[in-house]
């Protein structure tokens, strides 16, 4: 099915049914779909042709869905960019991707001045049109048209245009949906990013589902969304470690009761084993799924079933359905039991390349599958555990030393709000371990840390050097920066 065919399902199936909440607008299936017929129907007039891409330059929105069905029912290619790109990063990408339009609104408008001709800066003023007379007849387009580029945050260097096909957004959406049984009485509280692999894939899924979509952009406010989840009584939550951490030590969470709340779901990295347990305590009701995935893979890779939680928490779980997990050595054997490689995936989730970058497509797209770059090993019963990005391992000494393993031990400890573990250089041993750590408000000392260090991990796994911080550096999407750290040690 293609992309845009989602919205016209759920309009046809759940005319009066509210497709999104925002503010203090309540949208409709029907509206949406006629506002974003209307949409492409001016991008058709503008003189869109099949294949162009549109720039999305939108903070979460009713008119960012209105202009993202819109551009795919008018056959070009969505490619949603972060709002907090500045002058410099926006014209080193539009450069790569070279857009046809850029659609955004009054308030983020300025920031193309002299990137872009005015004629194809379209406003979202244009699409408010909810009884569009329109019905816009799409250009033919296949399954394996590409339907949106979607940039890498760039945690490790320079983004990269993933091209996503109909077909692999999809089919990752129909998989999620088996995996979370979803069902059109749903809603999801989005606080995550539409621009991001994660936050789009709430799009999809709630919308091929005819489920509703609760969008608040006041994170930085956890209180104000918790109350607003009170008020509609959602269903599910999506968040990346950082949004649990904040609410397990910023929020009001363990008084709010929030009985319709079925579900969470955690991606975006590695999240300490602690805090998984911290939050479930506080809400056992609530099914806690941990995911891992990658924007090269639609969105998502690996689930793990709340119902192995226990018994297998720390583990990413196994393939979604219609996903092949393999992990590989070097060489593309297949790695025993217990044993770490590198995760390979294959499926039609897989993206089709980079844009304008077939050697780092060659480099990862082999005849095995995705390279994902992320180390893990399985155990006996097929469950897998990250290790750590390829290029995050410290390597000191003899020993390869997985981040991931030193911040769930250092996250137990009282007064660790949340804490990030890097390599910097040694002479002796290659690299040597800092740990970087922001306080919850319990005092301790660099002593202190030390010592439950020493209790909790050998001792080649002890860090070198301790530094308190306000906060730690992280992507829009709130993944940590450790090239940053890096680049600070």
């Amino acid at each position: 099915m293609l992309l845009h065919e989602l919205l016209r399902n759920s309009a046809h199936k759940y005319p009066s049914k509210t497709a999104v909440v925002y503010q203090k607008e309540r949208v409709t299936y029907l509206e949406l779909d006629k506002r974003s017929d209307h949409c492409a129907h001016v991008l058709l007039d503008a003189g869109i042709r099949k294949g162009n891409r549109v720039a999305l330059f939108l903070d979460n929105s009713v008119d960012y869905l209105v202009a993202y069905f819109g551009i795919l029912k008018s056959g070009g290619v969505v490619v949603p960019l972060n709002t907090q790109f500045v002058h410099r990063e926006l014209e080193s990408l539009l450069d790569d991707f070279t857009p046809r339009f850029v659609i955004t609104d009054t308030a983020h408008r300025p920031a193309f001045k002299g990137l872009i001709d005015p004629k194809f800066l379209l406003d979202t003023g244009n699409f408010i049109h909810e009884d569009s007379p329109f019905r816009v007849q799409a250009p033919d387009i296949s399954l394996k048209d590409l339907a949106m580029i979607i940039y890498t945050s760039g945690t490790t260097g320079k983004p990269k245009g993933v091209m996503l096909s109909h077909e692999n957004l999809f089919s990752n959406a129909a998989s999620i949906v088996e995996y979370l049984h979803l069902k059109h009485s749903d809603s999801i509280m989005v606080i995550l990013p539409f621009y991001y692999s994660y936050g789009n894939s709430l799009l999809t899924t709630h919308i091929k589902v005819g489920a509703t979509l609760v969008i608040d952009n006041r994170f930085i406010f956890p209180n104000v969304v918790l109350d607003l989840m009170e008020k509609e009584q959602v269903t599910g939550f999506a968040g990346v470690p950082s949004h649990f951490a904040i609410l397990l030590r910023k929020s009001a969470l363990r008084k709010y009761n929030l009985p319709k709340l079925r579900y969470v779901t955690q991606a975006g990295g590695g999240m300490p084993a602690s805090m998984i347990e911290e939050f479930t305590q506080a809400m056992p009701h609530v099914k806690f799924f941990v995911m891992y995935g990658q924007t090269e893979a639609s969105a998502r890779l690996t689930y793990l079933n709340p119902a192995f939680l226990k018994e297998k928490l720390g583990s990413i779980g196994k393939a979604i359905p219609g996903v092949q997990i393999r992990v590989l050595n070097e060489q593309g054997v297949e790695v025993e039991a217990g044993q770490i490689g590198e995760m390979v995936a294959r499926g039609r989730n897989v993206m089709l390349g980079y844009w304008n970058a077939p050697e780092e497509t060659a480099n990862v797209l082999r005849k095995e599958g995705l390279w994902t770059g992320d180390l893990a090993k399985v155990d006996e019963e097929g469950f897998i555990y990250m290790v750590s990005r390829k290029k995050e391992m410290i390597k000191s000494g003899a020993n390869r030393i997985s981040p991931l393993e030193i911040e769930d031990v250092v996250s137990r400890m009282p007064g660790v709000m949340e804490c990030a573990a890097i390599g910097i250089p040694d002479e002796i041993l290659g690299e040597a371990i800092k740990l970087c750590v922001v306080k919850n408000g319990i005092p301790f000392s660099e002593n202190d840390l030390l010592l439950f260090c020493k209790k909790n991990l050998a001792a080649f796994k002890m860090p070198r050097v301790v530094e308190f911080v306000e906060s730690l550096p992280k992507t829009s999407t709130g993944k940590i920066k450790r090239s940053e750290l890096v680049g600070k040690a």
